[in-house]
């Protein structure tokens, strides 16, 4: 049986940033991206709650006898799918030092959602809530392009998590009709998450400059063509217009704007000198129920 490419079917964006890095490198970010796409498909699935809190918990045990297994490479043989995806993930995180308390804070991250309802109650929640579920994939993401220093790896922290506000901004909507509220459902608060959303991307910019530079282009194209569906949000203006949109997305004439827009930035990061972490208060809220200097 052939193997899905989830990069290539269900994150268009990454997958056109993904055209900028060496061929082993993205296969590697297309294991992860899989990982992480069952995961949340088991969470999201339309059937009922009990039935996808089996389906996770049997997720949850199939990496927990994997990650244990002394040769993963044997769990591989008669296996689905799925146990086929999550021995990948345990390789790539073996070969690349990811430790493993940033995947049990992934997995623990998308596990909250299986509640009959959802609703975070503060900006701290939703801080750790986008950490767990983007922060840490930011975090692997770093590791894999053999990212170690510290202050990279903050800054791949935070291009995780303003990925996840734009997500979240975008997605308001959809994830009413889930009953999930992250934020509240007006486009105030759906414009102060895409504020808060840009401090973290300004945020990550100069730690780019501390990864290797034959996958720093595809890193800041994905950083800009991410920011921009939050800018095409913002210029709905009202909740009726954002209503009337449906999901937002950037077409490929917009992607290809995006990446020439890409080659200034790269330009502009060369001649930047790396600075000081920005997000260091909301790095600490995280860390008063995730501490992320034992991630990093």
């Amino acid at each position: 049986m052939t193997k899905k490419n989830y990069l290539a079917l269900f994150a268009k964006s990454f997958n056109w940033a993904g055209f900028f890095l060496p061929k082993n490198i993205y296969h590697d970010c297309s294991k992860l991206y899989a990982f992480c796409r069952v995961l949340d498909d088991l969470v999201d699935e339309k059937i009922s709650l009990e039935i996808r809190t089996v389906r996770f918990d049997k997720i949850k045990e199939i990496f927990e006898i994997s990650y244990n297994q002394a040769n993963t490479d044997e769990i591989l043989i008669h296996q689905d799918e799925h146990k086929s995806i999550v021995s990948e993930m345990i390789n790539i995180a073996d070969n690349k030092n990811i430790k493993r308390i940033i995947l049990d804070d992934l997995i623990e991250g998308v596990g909250s959602d299986l509640r009959s309802k959802v609703y975070l109650r503060s900006v701290k929640d939703l801080l750790v809530y986008s950490y767990k579920v983007a922060g840490t994939v930011g975090l692997m993401m770093a590791k894999i392009l053999n990212v170690n220093d510290t202050r990279s790896l903050r800054g791949a922290i935070d291009l995780g998590i303003a990925m996840q506000l734009t997500n979240i901004a975008r997605d308001v909507i959809e994830d009413q009709k889930m009953n999930r509220q992250y934020i509240k459902p007006n486009f105030e608060n759906i414009e102060a998450t895409l504020k808060l959303a840009d401090m973290f991307y300004e945020s990550s910019f100069s730690s780019i400059k501390s990864i290797p530079f034959k996958y720093r282009f595809a890193i800041i194209v994905a950083r800009r063509v991410y920011r921009q569906i939050g800018r095409k949000i913002l210029n709905k203006r009202n909740m009726e217009n954002y209503e009337k949109a449906g999901k937002i997305y950037i077409n490929n004439l917009g992607k290809i704007l995006q990446t020439v827009l890409s080659t200034f930035d790269l330009i502009i990061l060369f001649l930047k000198d790396i600075e000081p972490h920005q997000r260091k208060i909301e790095h600490e809220i995280i860390s008063e129920d995730v501490n992320l200097d034992e991630r990093i």
